[in-house]
């Protein structure tokens, strides 16, 4: 059949038939299909698979299917996950897409994604002293390449292939043959992220990196990176997610413009917030429950040292720091809260809620008069309404008029799709509270 063609015919091949509500979803363009709205999966469309707990391991994992409404009616080909709860991931409209069609579409979505970079972040790609070296290149659904991201520190990239159907060879030649083609990468390495890699069941990936420019010398494992003009360690080994936090870049550069005397950066991680505040303010407290991430925050203090401000650092949990220093009365004149996703799932987004309402509870009672707070949430279990109410419980609770003066997200190079709402997931709230 051919990609174009569009019939009430179920095509040869693999097919998922979907519950009507998942059918009404993929037709509003959401990309998405759960397990639970999983109907049937037939290995051939001639011998029909009741559902069962185990009809999904009837066909490979990570395999191209025909994803189908209950008339029989195709809506397009996406990957199957036999082990992810997000069941179907769509990668074309156009039913029995073949491996090399979909490798093809890769090649051409990924091409796309690094020209559109170029124009978003065109400092990243200045050879002449650029303020930002650092972007993400490749966002999964934002970029129509589900279960791909990439991320840029300077020279090297790292590549994180997070589905079944991505973490194959075949891909991985494909990405590295595009990103070989571009003279500032130097080094991409492969970097899974464990939870994700023991939820998708995927195999181990390799060892040595996927490029080197010089293959005669040892890869680049290790670089300096710059954001909004301040310098960071990055080591291809060590940090979470890809290394860094890019999503909050520009983030940083607004905290900082509304940021003023002593200052508090609540789960600092490597002093992204910090390092921008120290900019704006006298003096900077930067609170982590890890050591090793203290760590390279102080590294990254030690190669900025045009910043003057008094910076320090406290290993401490953040609930148990700022409720002993409510009871105390400390003041700050600016607080950031940037706390890891709270919600990993659905069922934990109401415990995330309580979570995000203490933080902020503390956080503006100890807020002095016309102080400003920097709220995030990187959850996407937790709507911006959400998040927004919890904010108003606290401010009601804490007796503070706060007036919202930026309402921001994550910076272009993390796109969002308008009907994948779960890619819109970092909020950051600038407030002032009087």
């Amino acid at each position: 059949m051919a990609r174009d063609a569009v019939d009430s015919k179920l095509p040869l091949g693999p097919v998922a038939t979907t519950t009507r509500r998942a059918a009404e979803r993929l037709r509003a363009g959401h990309l998405w299909v759960y397990r639970s709205d999983v109907e049937r999966l037939t290995p051939d469309p001639a011998a029909a698979v009741e559902p069962s707990a185990g009809s999904i391991a009837t066909i490979p994992p990570g395999a191209l299917v025909t994803v189908a409404d209950t008339r029989g009616i195709p809506l397009g080909s996406a990957l199957l996950s036999t082990a992810s709860e997000i069941a179907l991931r769509l990668v074309s409209p156009h039913p029995a897409l073949t491996r090399t069609q979909y490798l093809d579409d890769l090649r051409a979505r990924a091409q796309s994604a690094l020209t559109l970079r170029e124009t978003l972040v065109p400092e990243a790609f200045s050879e002449t002293g650029p303020q930002t070296n650092a972007c993400r290149l490749l966002f999964s659904e934002a970029d129509n390449l589900p279960g791909i991201v990439a991320d840029r520190y300077n020279e090297i990239v790292i590549l994180q292939l997070l589905i079944q159907g991505t973490a194959q060879d075949d891909v991985r030649r494909v990405l590295t043959d595009l990103l070989s083609a571009h003279p500032w990468i130097h080094t991409a390495v492969e970097r899974p992220d464990p939870r994700i890699r023991e939820l998708e069941q995927l195999p181990p990936t390799p060892d040595a990196p996927l490029f080197t420019r010089d293959p005669n010398s040892p890869a680049t494992l290790q670089t300096i990176f710059t954001l909004n003009g301040l310098r960071f360690h990055f080591d291809v080994a060590s940090g979470q997610k890809t290394g860094a936090f890019l999503d909050q870049r520009l983030n940083y550069a607004a905290a900082a413009r509304h940021a003023r005397g002593r200052a508090l950066d609540v789960c600092t991680y490597q002093g992204g917030f910090a390092l921008h505040l120290a900019r704006a303010c006298t003096r900077v407290t930067g609170v982590d429950a890890s050591r090793a991430a203290l760590e390279v925050a102080d590294r990254n203090l030690s190669l900025n040292p045009e910043l003057t401000a008094q910076v320090g650092w406290i290993e401490a949990d953040a609930f148990e720091l700022l409720r002993e220093w409510d009871s105390t009365g400390q003041r700050f004149d600016t607080i950031v809260l940037d706390p890891p996703a709270f919600a990993k799932s659905k069922r934990a987004a109401e415990g995330a809620l309580r979570g995000y309402k203490e933080l902020n509870l503390r956080a503006l009672r100890m807020l002095s008069p016309g102080g400003t707070l920097v709220s995030c949430s990187c959850s996407h279990h937790v709507s911006i309404e959400d998040f927004l109410a919890v904010l108003r419980s606290a401010a009601a609770d804490a007796n503070r008029r706060v007036q919202l003066l930026e309402l921001r997200g994550a910076a272009p190079d993390h796109p969002a799709i308008l009907t994948l709402l779960e890619t819109a997931y970092l909020k950051c709230l600038i407030l002032r509270v009087q």
